[in-house]
């Protein structure tokens, strides 16, 4: 095991130092897809996944972009990023997760009741609705997952309940409400709603349609998995033979989008597939600190970020399977990085196109620019000035206000909620 970077090897991501890369012992680019990842993602589900999301109205397939002048800035041959801020409108990639779990639950409860296939123009014609409109859903969220769910749940008539802890800003708190969802404040972090989330469920009938999956709730977390797959099959769509990237740099939080897409990758690819980059807040790393202990683990103590919807302190048990085989390394950048990842991309290089990115879905940017001027840590994840990088940027500026403030060079970038 080694740490490189600006710590020394072996040491935690706590401290002044820049960033942390952690290369993963247990990778190992030949090894088997198993029965046990086939369990959580395989290629017939994400087949039907893809199908069902491809024929809702509004979908495209978000873009590819090349930045040659962050390339170069970077110290890399090319860089492309992935924009997910435009799908479904809904600023991040979450609509491809929440909503077709959301989907799923409801066609499964009126398949119940009535024996009937049911599809999602069917229930958002209203039909059904009789059943639906007495089923809720409900979530924790950072912000996006719940944006996604309380939009499906008002697209296809049933109701919504969000849990939301408390450094979920207020901006982000009215995008899950003008959506017709009940929202409720949680005092803790993200971990503690999806606890209370749970509860509640439990006490009252609800649906849980979690982004995270623990011991008694992975049915859902895997459907949520399975549209993220999503966007791997887009990106291999999108990029010519022969153009591979080398490496993909992507947001981590509790790993389900990281596992999805290196699942679809190893799956397709097999050992052909790019190095894959999972990217952390300092303050919640919970993956790079489960890849450090060999198991999972959580996180004790605070783990607030500026990345918000990366402010996870457990990882997701389904993605912790997949992502401690397949994922090459883990990265662990601090706020800073973030917040200038935002403004490089808001301000772009002549020439680059200008992308609006959420200081969540800046983070792999932001990785990428923090390893430039540390040769060790590039080295350890056989990265070059030859090296063709995809970045997934995972959200548009899902809270304006904090955007905004971050251009504007503020010293608190979150309003009071």
């Amino acid at each position: 095991m080694s740490g490189v970077g600006g710590q020394a090897p072996g040491s935690g991501v706590e401290g002044p130092a820049p960033v942390t890369v952690f290369a993963n012992p247990r990778h190992d680019a030949h090894l088997h897809y198993g029965p046990e990842h086939r369990a959580i993602l395989d290629l017939d589900r994400h087949a039907s996944a893809r199908a069902e999301i491809m024929s809702w109205p509004g979908y495209r397939a978000t873009p590819l972009i090349d930045l040659p002048g962050l390339a170069a800035e970077a110290g890399v041959a090319r860089l492309r990023v992935k924009d997910e801020g435009g799908r479904f409108g809904l600023g991040s990639f979450k609509a491809i997760g929440g909503a077709y779990a959301v989907l799923l639950v409801l066609a499964r409860a009126v398949r119940a009741a009535t024996g009937e296939a049911v599809t999602a123009t069917g229930l958002a014609a209203g039909e059904y609705r009789h059943i639906v409109a007495d089923i809720t859903v409900t979530c924790a969220t950072d912000g996006n997952h719940g944006r996604a769910v309380a939009w499906a749940a008002r697209t296809f008539g049933c109701r919504c309940v969000v849990y939301l802890h408390e450094r979920v800003s207020a901006g982000r708190a009215d995008a899950i409400a003008a959506y017709g969802a009940e929202t409720v404040r949680v005092s803790g972090n993200y971990d503690d709603s999806v606890r209370r989330a749970q509860h509640d469920a439990e006490q009252f009938g609800r649906f849980v349609i979690s982004d995270t999956a623990y011991p008694g709730c992975e049915d859902v977390p895997r459907d949520v998995m399975q549209g993220y797959t999503l966007i791997a099959a887009e990106v291999l769509e999108q990029i010519a033979d022969g153009d591979a990237p080398t490496h993909i740099f992507l947001p981590g939080g509790v790993g389900g989008l990281a596992a999805a897409v290196a699942g679809h990758l190893w799956q397709t690819l097999g050992a052909d597939r790019p190095r894959l980059i999972v990217v952390e807040p300092q303050r919640a790393a919970c993956l790079l600190e489960s890849a450090r202990a060999g198991h999972c683990i959580r996180l004790d103590g605070d783990i607030d970020t500026v990345m918000a919807c990366l402010s996870c302190g457990e990882p997701s048990t389904l993605a912790w399977t997949i992502l401690d085989a397949a994922a090459d390394a883990f990265v662990a950048i601090p706020d800073d990085a973030a917040i200038d990842a935002v403004r490089a991309l808001a301000k772009p290089h002549p020439g680059d196109a200008r992308i609006v990115a959420g200081e969540s879905g800046a983070a792999a940017v932001a990785a990428l620019l923090t390893l430039a001027d540390l040769p060790d840590a590039r080295r350890s994840l056989g990265m070059d000035a030859r090296s063709h990088v995809l970045c997934i940027v995972t959200e548009g500026a899902t809270d304006p206000e904090i955007w905004r403030r971050i251009l504007e060079g503020a010293d608190r970038y979150r309003p009071a909620r």
